[in-house]
């Protein structure tokens, strides 16, 4: 049987959370999303920071703006344990937080979505007036992957519909198992 695979989502559900925002880079800009969802690591001069929009109960795995993921240094230990050719991690100061969290960088970017097997999706078309998007997702519902085309990547985003990322079974199994706040798992 293969392997099965879920979107990790920030659980936006949980009562009394924290909201974190944009993520500010060194040199005191916004750090584009684009970056973080490239599949690609990098290199950054000193230290990054994210603002907390809400107040509230800190979690070990959420989102900063644009669905950007800040993790608790022990969900970051996990992951680098579990996938470590998969993960990059940058630091990133947290207002208040005595304890280390980092941005995860995942490091795939596969095309492996199963058109016919989601519920629906629609590309960018020329009459759109994005010509860079054109042949890329406008809008994935009921995602669904095609496993096959993975290989051994445990955690990645998809090709074309960056915002989603997505981890595998094993994978979603170590982080349940480690009690970490914060993560909602939908299958794929």
């Amino acid at each position: 049987m293969p392997m099965r695979y879920f979107q990790l989502p920030d659980d936006m559900y949980l009562p009394h959370r924290w909201e974190l925002g944009s993520l500010i880079g060194p040199d005191a800009q916004d750090v584009q999303p684009s970056l973080l969802r490239s599949g690609t690591p990098l290199e950054m001069q000193g230290r990054l920071k994210v603002s907390i929009e809400t107040p509230g109960r800190p979690l070990d795995f959420t989102h900063a703006a644009y669905s950007i993921p800040i993790v608790h240094v022990r969900v970051a230990s996990l992951l680098s344990e579990v996938a470590p050719d998969d993960v990059q991690f940058l630091r990133v100061d947290v207002p208040s937080q005595p304890d280390a969290y980092l941005v995860l960088n995942a490091l795939h970017l596969i095309r492996c979505i199963d058109d016919e097997r989601s519920t629906e999706v629609r590309y960018w078309e020329p009459e759109d007036g994005m010509p860079e998007k054109v042949g890329t997702y406008f809008s994935v519902a009921g995602l669904r992957i095609d496993p096959t085309k993975v290989g051994g990547a445990r955690i990645f985003r998809t090709w074309g519909w960056t915002g989603a990322l997505i981890v595998s079974e094993d994978l979603k199994a170590a982080l349940e198992q480690s009690g970490a706040t914060g993560m909602k798992f939908t299958p794929v």
